[in-house]
């Protein structure tokens, strides 16, 4: 008897592990169930013609901040993860900050649960936070499955009374030490409070509020020092550690050597350290605000060569919208402008611009990075992350020839800014799967905006 699908992709050019084949896809019950050529269709099977195009597994971005609760006017689940879908995403997980209050007990959790039930269009995961005074409420948090837990070394800004606060030492030290027992994983942004502190506050006294000034307030030597500081707290305490927005070669270097050392540690950079830099951020004002900020084209040239030698274990969107008048009020100057860049929607298409089309890496290689070493550092690589029988049907055809200029129009985010807009990209989204569900297709838009599901994982382990 032969197999019944529910849906075919015929004639693509599907991205394997290490390899790129033309082969037919079949998908039933969500599920992956046979990779061949010429499968057959039954009355009932949806049929999807790729050729000339990539199918991809569907990214999983590891670094959202969708601000549920209390700050979806900001983001929220629909629009957010409507525009991850848009942009071949089919798996996501959103930060405990900016939302308020922050996931840092059981209670907020749930809040940020509830606030993505149902709201959805493609799966997610939801992180917790370690921030002072929380050492207690860990545990709790690790039993509900949370991927991990994020902390800031520095001042992560935001709004409201009860937000999101930066670590000190002692609470870094003992957090990892706890973490470590309860078999979970810290993701850290990496930058010296007392450096970015005393610089920021230098320039400011003197005036020095530009887009240059920002950057030279928050030097590359800020994140060094904050990455060789918790790479021996991660030593001393056996704490796995992911460190994100990592916009340095030389950090990369560090953290690499960790690993050879033995060190459980992953790096992730985004695709603004790679596509943008210090004179995009000149040229385009706050929309181009982040931090770390966006380094010299030098830098730039030397993050590509790291990514290039296999020394970057994933690329993350860290996606950090805001409303419109808190980054382009005109009284407002660089300094106070908020920091966070949307660009959930492109990354996908970015890195496949830059990466594969400019600059020739190999699909496969990128494909890793949004997608399979995602999956195998976060427990999901049983379900997702790779186009392979018995996983989950999380698929994105990608049309390597459809270039087009993206405008604010296509934006599918609550508020249209982005520094991608105005970029003329070489390839573009066409179709986007999440477990056997169309999600997206470039003709229809979001067709599916609510059967996204909760990745509970818990204690360390994979996510059921």
């Amino acid at each position: 008897m032969e197999e019944a699908y529910e849906l075919i992709i015929r004639n693509g050019d599907v991205v394997l592990p290490g390899e790129v084949r033309k082969l037919d896809v079949g998908v039933q019950d969500g599920k992956i169930a046979a990779l061949g050529q010429g499968l057959q269709a039954a009355a009932a099977t949806t049929v999807i013609d790729a050729e000339g195009q990539y199918v991809l597994p569907g990214m999983i971005d590891m670094h959202v901040h969708f601000n549920e609760p209390a700050l979806g006017h900001w983001e929220g689940f629909r629009s957010g993860s409507a525009a991850l879908a848009a942009g071949g995403c089919t798996c996501y997980a959103d930060m405990p900050l900016n939302g308020n209050p922050p996931t840092v007990n059981r209670a907020a959790l749930q809040l940020k649960a509830e606030a993505a039930s149902g709201n959805s269009a493609v799966d997610y995961m939801l992180w917790g936070g370690l921030v002072p005074g929380n050492l207690a409420e860990l545990e709790g948090l690790a039993a509900a499955g949370v991927t991990g837990f994020k902390a800031f070394i520095s001042n992560p800004g935001g709004e409201g009374e009860g937000r999101f606060r930066e670590v000190d030492d002692g609470t870094l030290f003992l957090g990892m030490q706890k973490i470590a027992a309860l078999g979970g994983i810290l993701a850290l942004h990496a930058e010296s409070e007392d450096i970015t502190a005393m610089l920021s506050a230098g320039a400011v006294r003197s005036g020095r509020t530009g887009a240059r000034d920002f950057a030279a307030s928050r030097p590359a030597m800020a994140e060094l020092e904050a990455v060789s500081r918790a790479l021996l707290y991660s030593e001393r305490t056996g704490c796995r550690l992911h460190f994100v927005h990592i916009s340095t070669a030389a950090a990369v270097e560090m953290i690499h050597a960790a690993k050879r050392r033995g060190l459980d540690v992953t790096a992730e950079t985004c695709p603004h350290y790679l596509v943008l830099n210090e004179d995009s951020m000149e040229q385009l004002g706050p929309v181009a605000k982040c931090a770390p900020p966006l380094r010299s084209t030098q830098e730039q040239q030397e993050l590509w060569k790291v990514l290039a030698e296999g020394r970057i274990d994933l690329i993350a969107s860290d996606h950090s919208p805001c409303p419109p008048e808190l980054k382009f009020d005109p009284g407002l100057t660089f300094f106070e402008a908020w920091g966070g860049i949307s660009g959930a929607q492109s990354s996908l298409e970015l890195m496949f611009h830059e990466g594969v089309h400019m600059r020739g890496l190999p699909v496969t290689q990128v494909s890793a990075l949004l997608s399979g070493q995602p999956a195998r550092r976060f427990g999901l690589d049983h379900r997702k992350g790779s186009i392979a029988p018995g996983l989950d049907a999380d698929l994105v055809l990608l049309n390597p020839k459809a270039g087009y200029t993206l405008a604010a129009g296509d934006l599918l985010y609550r508020h249209k800014h982005s520094p991608y807009t105005g970029m003329t990209l070489s390839c573009k989204v066409t179709t986007t799967v999440c477990r056997g569900n169309v999600v997206y297709t470039a003709e229809q838009g979001v067709v599916s905006a609510d059967k996204g599901e909760w990745l509970q994982i818990y204690s360390g382990q994979q996510a059921p």
